[in-house]
């Protein structure tokens, strides 16, 4: 089968709802397609939806493999989800040969925030970058770090959790055992926590001019430029792409992260650095489990 003949599916696995992409070999999304997570979402539950709706999205079997984003980390192999955060239940689950036995189709799972950031990398605003990270701000701060066009999880496949870095040694605890770790200052909690306000409510302030708004994201800015700054010391990435609910805010956060990192960073270690607002938003996950699929496929 020649390249341009090729397409897989995309598969993000949310609490509330599983979106599906069928993409060929170029990005081009065919069809796509979101259905209700089983309640509750225990793994035999989402799988017998998810081989449901794969029927709906290829009926004549076009495709040659499938790529799983799900919310938590997986094995290095891409084969196991070790925990799925939210979700019941989920312990080492071998999601990817319940799909093959199912479907006949290679599979390749990864973490979410992952996902995001191989899409995001492979069609979205970090398509000009061979290096880069993602940070995703939303109810948890994820991360994704592509490495010589290759998305970077370690020897346990557990890499790139960026928002767990220690920020503040005395902060609040951190659902992950750390305290203080930056997603205790950059999530919604630790927005709702620091104003009473929820951040979409804090962005349209911001958008009216209101003057405690506008300085929250200042300070807001700052922190995350803070943490920042180790990840760029370390990475010396080409570009940090900032997605999830939160970057909603980026035009009265970003000066304040840039700001942040010209001032703790050598220029050597951020020459060329780009900070820029994640493009595909909600489709970013079924995008990169799309580009996970072709990767896999592409070792047969």
């Amino acid at each position: 089968m020649t390249n341009d003949k090729i397409q897989v599916i995309g598969i993000d696995v949310g609490g509330t709802a599983i979106k599906l992409g069928r993409f060929t070999a170029d990005g081009t999304c065919l069809q796509s397609l979101t259905v209700a997570a089983p309640q509750p979402t225990t793994p035999e539950a989402v799988l017998a939806v998810i081989v449901d709706a794969i029927a709906q999205i290829d009926p004549n079997n076009q495709t040659v493999a499938i790529g799983v984003g799900t919310p938590g980390p997986s094995d290095a192999a891409g084969r196991i989800a070790k925990i799925a955060i939210n979700l019941p239940g989920w312990l080492d689950v071998p999601l990817a040969d319940w799909l093959e036995t199912k479907t006949s189709k290679p599979t390749a799972i990864a973490n979410d925030a992952n996902c995001a950031g191989l899409g995001e990398a492979w069609l979205g605003a970090g398509r000009h970058f061979q290096n880069l990270i993602l940070l995703t701000l939303g109810t948890g701060v994820g991360g994704a770090i592509i490495l010589n066009g290759k998305l970077f999880v370690g020897h346990q496949g557990a890499a790139g959790e960026l928002g767990l870095i220690s920020f503040n040694p005395d902060g609040p605890i951190c659902n992950s055992g750390n305290q203080g770790s930056l997603e205790q200052y950059a999530c919604v909690n630790a927005i709702r926590r620091r104003t009473f306000k929820e951040p979409i409510e804090l962005g349209f302030l911001a958008q009216q001019g209101d003057p405690a708004a506008l300085t929250f994201w200042q300070q807001y800015g700052k922190d995350l430029g803070i943490g920042l700054t180790s990840l760029i010391y370390v990475l010396t990435p080409q570009a940090i792409v900032i997605g999830g609910g939160i970057s909603g805010s980026f035009e009265f956060f970003s000066p304040a992260v840039k700001a942040e990192i010209e001032k703790r960073v050598q220029p050597l270690s951020r020459a060329g650095l780009q900070i820029l607002p994640a493009e595909l938003g909600n489709f970013a996950g079924i995008v990169g489990a799309a580009k996970l699929a072709l990767q896999h496929y592409s070792r047969f």
